[in-house]
């Protein structure tokens, strides 16, 4: 076992667990939802921040999403939280479950070699042999467990999965129970209260199944859309980077001006218009903020490693590359034209553009 210490990654109840400690100090709600850690207040609190009480903001964006989702998780439907990759659809999930369950790691990851074993339960077959189909034999799913425990669990990706896999879940969602046959006609693991399903899908991703319509009434959707507001992006990957440089965060200087030039860059392409009217043709490429942040991080580190210790317009063009060539080779075109266009006008004002726009045309000629 790797100590938390030494993790690359720590899960939302580990990385955050000053502050849920805070709120379950504090949570004296008498409508506290049975087989909740925090009443539906203090997981809002938890996941858009309170100041007062020192608790970061960790969702940016649609505030009127995260009570939605709440509510949601709340009542008998599961939630289901689709929108385009990059979204923080994952996040959002880990943090609710982390908050309301204490525990985010009941994950099913959706893939086309997921079988009916990875939802419902898989067996011991050495002690299934020696014992029979008994309880110590039984290897519970994610979901299985989340419902022995009363806790939340999370599919990422449910879409990547063969509808005939997708559809075990109507008859688990619907009667909250699983049925055990092998022990017995009459066994089942009935959910204590708690118990929910927070999925994920990328509807518009390639390689992807359409749910069926008696899989759809099971959840309340939700979807989650690209950050408009650019202070609130600015903040979020500030936030996000400090967490991937951990130790180096104190050894790289990150000016303000770069990170606004990258969320510039971003929601422009995204949305297809320059801030002062010009039209550019969007790219296939996902223009996300979690790929902004992917980018601003190696930036980081080239700066470091590289440069001088300071984050430069000049190291983000080095890596824009690897973002937006993925899956169109007529993007180079797009991004040509932004350059030629947008950005060389930007670099007879400001040095970071200037420094952006020299790196650029290396790569886009």
């Amino acid at each position: 076992m790797v100590k938390n210490a030494q993790a690359i990654r720590l899960s939302a109840e580990q990385r955050y667990a000053d502050e849920l400690n805070t709120l379950l100090e504090l949570d004296n709600a008498n409508n506290k939802p049975q087989g909740w850690n925090l009443s539906p207040k203090l997981v809002r609190q938890f996941i858009l921040g309170n100041k007062e009480l020192g608790i970061s903001r960790k969702f940016f964006g649609d505030d009127p999403l995260v009570d939605r989702a709440i509510v949601s998780l709340l009542g008998k439907q599961g939630l289901m939280l689709v929108g385009k990759p990059g979204t923080a659809k994952s996040m959002l999930s880990e943090l609710l479950a982390a908050a309301i369950s204490g525990d985010s790691n009941l994950t099913i990851q959706g893939t086309a070699g997921t079988s009916e074993d990875h939802i419902r339960y898989a067996w011991n077959y050495a002690l299934l042999l020696a014992e029979g189909p008994t309880e110590r034999a039984l290897i519970g799913s994610p979901i299985y467990h989340g419902m022995q425990q009363g806790k939340i669990v999370r599919f990422e990706e449910i879409t990547r999965c063969p509808p005939e896999i997708q559809d075990v879940l109507v008859s688990l969602m619907s009667e909250k129970q699983m049925m055990i046959p092998e022990m017995g006609q009459s066994v089942k693991m009935s959910a204590k209260p708690g118990f929910n399903l927070i999925a994920t899908a990328n509807l518009h991703d390639r390689g992807v199944h359409e749910m069926s319509a008696a899989l759809k009434r099971r959840f309340n959707f939700e979807t989650v859309n690209p950050i408009t507001d650019k202070n609130f992006e600015i903040e979020l990957i500030q936030t996000q980077l400090n967490q991937e440089l951990g130790e180096l965060k104190s050894q790289v200087i990150v000016p303000i001006d770069v990170i606004e030039l990258l969320v510039t860059t971003f929601q422009e392409l995204r949305q297809g218009q320059t801030q002062n009217g010009t039209h550019l043709k969007v790219p296939d490429a996902v223009m996300s903020t979690a790929e902004a942040v992917n980018i601003v991080y190696a930036s980081a580190l080239d700066a470091y490693y590289f440069g001088d210790g300071t984050l430069n317009g000049g190291q983000i063009a080095k890596q824009l590359i690897g973002v937006v060539l993925k899956d169109n080779a007529d993007d180079i075109k797009r991004i040509q034209f932004y350059m030629d266009n947008v950005v060389r006008e930007r670099a007879k004002h400001s040095s970071q553009w200037h420094s952006f726009y020299q790196v650029s045309k290396h790569f886009w000629k």
